[in-house]
């Protein structure tokens, strides 16, 4: 991540750490997600320990033995929130947006239940002996940190997240339009050159009206595309399109090879 983002992801943390809960539940819900295992020096947590009066870790690992499913939601979203605290890390580098919960390998099955149950499906697996539960999508992790409480700085990475989605929107417009352009360009001076050919060996003049309005429309506007050259002839712009495949096959051809094509019976024919 850049330091920016950086900056972002610890004034989250801190906003949410920050959070009094008014309800002794959610007191006692958060404090039971807040795992110190292994972050007794983190000063952030320790903190916030202090301030809820987290108890010595609780005896059923993970959450100390709070029952989620008889817990209302207010509480489940504190609980998690303690747990994001204490297990969670979020990432914002590259334009991706990744949270992950790392706990220990019996807890990530129920906590990625739990999550599902709260209509936060998650993956999860184990890596290096630790459960790991996973969020890649921007939209789940926003939903998550706003129900856990974030504010602020949600807003802050939200704002964040729909301007580079704007600037990669932008710049795969701007490359289809250059590509565009530079196809145009290719093609316009590959029939200009075989228009230039033509004339001076005076074969464009042999050709029928429509094959010589289009190749006076290609000297006149050499920048402009199919489209805007059929509707300034008042043609469809397949016709265009044949005229100038005709002109630049006619220009592969040396006069003696295409009187042999038209003798032959080949793509000879003047299009009118």
């Amino acid at each position: 991540m850049t330091g920016a983002e950086r900056d972002l992801v610890l004034a989250l943390r801190a906003e949410l750490a920050a959070i009094d809960p008014s309800r002794p539940c959610d007191r006692d819900a958060e404090r039971a997600g807040l795992d110190l295992a292994g972050r007794e020096h983190d000063p952030m947590l320790a903190r916030l320990a202090v301030r809820l009066g987290r108890p010595e870790a609780g005896p059923d690992g993970l959450g100390g033995g709070f029952d989620w499913a008889s817990r209302p939601e207010h509480c489940r979203m504190a609980w998690l929130r303690g747990v994001f605290l204490s297990r969670g890390s979020l990432s914002l580098a590259a334009g991706r947006t990744h949270l992950e919960f790392v706990v220990p390998a019996a807890e990530a099955t129920r906590l990625a239940e739990r999550l599902a149950d709260a209509g936060l499906p998650a993956s999860w697996r184990v890596r290096r002996g630790l459960g790991v539960v996973t969020w890649k999508s921007a939209e789940t992790v926003d939903l998550f940190l706003r129900r856990i409480g974030a504010g602020p700085t949600l807003l802050e990475i939200e704002a964040r997240q729909v301007a580079r989605s704007l600037r990669g929107e932008l710049n795969r417009i701007l490359n289809a339009e250059s590509a565009n352009v530079e196809r145009t360009v290719a093609a316009s001076t590959r029939q200009l050159e075989a228009i230039a050919s033509l004339t001076a060996e005076g074969r464009l003049a042999e050709e029928g009206p429509t094959v010589r309005a289009v190749a006076a429309a290609r000297r006149d506007t050499p920048e402009a595309t199919l489209t805007e050259l059929a509707e300034r002839l008042g043609l469809h712009r397949s016709a265009v399109q044949r005229a100038f495949d005709r002109i630049e096959r006619l220009a592969l051809h040396s006069p003696d090879e295409a009187a042999e094509r038209v003798g032959a019976g080949g793509a000879g024919r003047t299009l009118a």
